[in-house]
């Protein structure tokens, strides 16, 4: 925490998160998970005092359904006179890892009381971010398990604490049931893991290379309130990350350009400074937290134009050009791509630099794996919205009245308020209309 308040908060790093080792399969005599004492002599509680006192926040790692471990113990509901095995369906796995859950019946007394206790447990200690790993429908070991129902009790459970707690679901999701996953968490992972397991280094090209896949289809269910989760973005230890300079800071583009969370596995008090730089850079962050979500305009070679399809708040477009392929090779993107004409000012996030006004577009010749991440503003900003009138105009005598019908038509993706009125009346004259808006 200490580490992340001084080199990672300033740019907007905000959660120091937990993985499993918080609890070690520890439970209270009402069956809520708790922290191993070994581990965390002082306690949670304690522990986010301290992560507060620093401005940042924390996190926690849970699995669906009840523990079997609790359900051996039969412990007792807090606050009702019911025990854990009078909720519990035994051959129904909680969750897809190994069989150490069982899917909870929600239709039984007490089943909601026990979900309750743990969200009630977890806004008590000020805990700020749960991670809920192995849910299913998607990856994992178990196939038949189904988080879905508890996912959503889970999260009515949090909203009655009146606590705020970011959900982040794991891992490896159905496509096919985003929208629960939209209704049930803040954040639902894609992929899953993108550790390579090989011994020595985190990560590799193929794993990373599996979101530049999978990443499109998730876009247009992402935006405020719920955003695709790439998994760990790995960066800070250098080479031991698996990746080369060039394929760390292509990952970190295409994340960026994802709007996707920025995690990282990392010793925060022994960071690659090479890598710190790519994780600290300001405009690169600007663009992740924009909430402007970029696409490929065509996946059908490895030379891919990635581009948000309505423009920022100042009139920009964001634009990641890759190489995925194994050679160099040149990159290219028109502003006609982009739906505008005339020029624009192109602006390398990575470098800071300004590159110019472009005529009609942008090429770059990239390496292999490698990105460029752009700023593209138009020289010429076009209309937000077209008004237009029927009839285009028309003769009214004093004291008469007349009306029209008034078109108003959104572009660049407006989304407001637009005021009418009529000049040339004598003072004494009232008009008026209805609100318009598009």
């Amino acid at each position: 925490a200490d580490a992340m308040a001084a080199h990672l908060k300033p740019v907007g790093y905000t959660y120091i998160n937990m993985d499993s080792g918080w609890t070690t399969k520890n439970f209270d005599s009402n069956g809520r998970p708790t922290w191993d004492t070994s581990k965390f002599p002082s306690g949670i509680p304690a522990l986010a005092d301290y992560v507060h006192s620093k401005g940042l926040k924390l996190g926690v790692y849970l699995k669906p359904g009840l523990s079997t471990t609790v359900l051996a113990a039969n412990s007792q509901i807090l606050g009702t006179n019911i025990h854990v095995k009078d909720i519990a369906i035994p051959s129904v796995p909680g969750d897809t890892e190994t069989g150490d859950s069982v899917k909870i019946d929600f239709t039984k007394p007490g089943a909601d009381e026990y979900v309750q206790s743990i969200a009630n447990q977890l806004a008590s200690w000020r805990v700020d971010f749960v991670k809920m790993d192995f849910v299913r429908p998607g990856g994992g070991n178990i196939k038949t398990a189904d988080s879905r129902e508890y996912m959503r009790h889970f999260m009515t459970a949090l909203k009655n604490t009146g606590f705020p707690i970011w959900v982040e679901l794991s891992n490896s999701l159905s496509f096919s049931n985003v929208t629960t996953w939209q209704q049930v968490s803040n954040g639902w992972r894609i992929d899953g893991d993108i550790e390579s397991g090989v011994s020595g280094t985190l990560t590799d090209w193929t794993n990373v290379s599996k979101r530049f896949n999978d990443a499109p289809k998730w876009a247009p269910f992402a935006g405020p309130g719920g955003w695709s989760d790439f998994d760990a973005l790995q960066l800070g230890n250098g080479s031991h990350d698996g990746l080369t300079v060039t394929e760390r800071q292509t990952a970190a583009t295409v994340w960026a350009a994802s709007c996707a969370q920025f995690f990282t596995g990392a010793d925060l008090r022994n960071l690659d400074s090479t890598d710190l730089a790519m994780m600290t850079n300001t405009e690169v962050i600007a663009v992740d937290q924009a909430g402007n979500v970029a696409t490929p305009i065509s996946q059908a070679s490895s030379q891919q134009v990635w581009r948000t399809t309505k423009p920022n708040a100042d009139g920009s477009f964001t634009v990641a050009l890759f190489n995925l392929g194994s050679a160099t090779a040149t990159v290219s993107v028109s502003w006609s791509q982009l739906g505008f004409s005339g020029s624009a000012g192109v602006r390398d996030l990575w470098s800071h630099s300004n590159l110019g006004t472009m005529a009609s577009g942008f090429s770059a010749s990239l390496p292999s794996h490698g990105s460029r991440l752009l700023k593209v503003t138009p020289s010429t900003v076009s209309a937000d919205f077209s008004i237009s009138a029927t009839p285009a105009s028309q003769t009214v005598t004093v004291g008469g009245s007349t009306s029209y019908t008034v078109n108003i038509g959104s572009q660049n993706g407006f989304n407001g308020s637009v005021s009418l009125g009529v000049n040339g009346v004598p003072a004494s004259t009232t008009t008026s209309f209805a609100p318009a808006s598009v």
